[in-house]
């Protein structure tokens, strides 16, 4: 992060927090937390309480990314339900308060797990739990009828694949500095076999280890799904596919470390999905297609990340690697899309 970046007009946010019926004991502090790649995350504390703040970054954002109301919206949503969210406290959207709209929730007390150092304290079973706790979590996820809960308006039940391609590929153009014969590639091959969506459930988008915090006792109990920026409406099979794709080595890259969901340890995407399949009793159909998906996907995420690097919004590990991983993750995508 920029020194600018991890500056908050805390007068200005306590104004805020005590506007939503909070009671602001002693002068606000804040704590940049490291890891994420998109928008920006804060620990916000008083004499007596602990919040997260998030907010996009200062640069190099592109339309409809870095969507904080929506990550509010959401979790609000899911409060009441078994799904494990931090509760929601504030939504500022007048990006004149700090410079950008941001969110607060309640802080949760748990286990963040990033790198394959971290993992490993965790022992094997631990480790088996963990993520047998993960593909619960998101399985609760992915059962929760979004109209009950109000998110009938969050996103289009119907067509998500078609959605997908238009937004990712629109990312695309907007942040690749050369043209790209295995994106175009990949994108024609993904439009070709688009399929019947026979699902529809909130999806969270960017499913991981480390976009959860985990009970610190027991790692196989999910205490928060956290960074919903990505979430909508759509089809469940896309979500797995994502999570397993993510177990590529180019995550390393766009991490900027070692990351403990790219460990030797865990389960393969293949193990993982059927997993997923055994807890839910739901076939995962259409694989091939949504692994293809879930690449190209991660390609124009790394290269938004790189698109904000060489824009000079952000520095520091990962963020200068992230362009390095974009060519694996457009390969591997055409493998899952390629006729023999």
């Amino acid at each position: 992060m920029t020194a600018a970046s991890t500056t908050l007009d805390l007068d200005a946010v306590a104004a805020v927090l005590t506007g939503a019926g909070v009671s602001v004991e002693g002068g606000l502090r804040a704590e940049p937390i490291e890891g994420g790649r998109s928008n920006l995350t804060f620990v916000v504390s008083d004499d007596r309480h602990r919040w997260v703040l998030r907010r996009p970054p200062v640069g190099g954002t592109t339309p409809s990314a870095h969507d904080v109301a929506r990550e509010y919206r959401v979790t609000r949503a899911l409060e009441t339900t078994a799904v494990p969210v931090a509760r929601t406290v504030a939504l500022c959207e007048d990006a004149r308060v700090v410079g950008s709209p941001f969110t607060v929730v309640e802080f949760v007390d748990g286990l963040t797990i990033r790198t394959q150092s971290e993992l490993e304290l965790l022992d094997d079973a631990a480790t088996a739990r963990c993520v047998q706790g993960l593909v619960s979590a998101l399985a609760s996820l992915h059962r929760i009828d979004h109209r009950a809960v109000g998110l009938e308006s969050f996103g289009r039940a119907q067509s998500y694949a078609e959605r997908q391609l238009r937004r990712w590929s629109g990312q695309w153009e907007l942040t690749a500095r050369d043209p790209s014969r295995s994106a175009d590639r990949l994108l024609e091959r993904l439009r070709e076999r688009v399929p019947e969506q026979r699902w529809a459930t909130i999806v969270h988008g960017d499913f991981r280890i480390d976009n959860t915090l985990l009970d610190r006792d027991d790692p196989g109990i999910v205490r928060a799904i956290v960074d919903w920026e990505l979430s909508t409406i759509g089809d469940p099979v896309a979500d797995v596919a994502l999570m397993c794709a993510y177990r590529h080595p180019g995550l390393n890259l766009v991490l900027g470390t070692t990351a403990a969901w790219t460990s030797d340890r865990l389960p393969s995407p293949e193990t993982i999905a059927g997993l997923y399949e055994s807890v839910t009793d739901v076939r995962l159909e259409n694989w091939d297609f949504y692994m293809g998906l879930a690449y190209y996907k991660l390609a124009v995420i790394a290269q938004g990340i790189n698109h904000r690097y060489l824009a000079g919004a952000t520095t520091g590990a990962g963020f200068d690697t992230a362009g390095d991983s974009v060519t694996a993750f457009l390969e591997a995508g055409l493998a899952h899309v390629t006729t023999p």
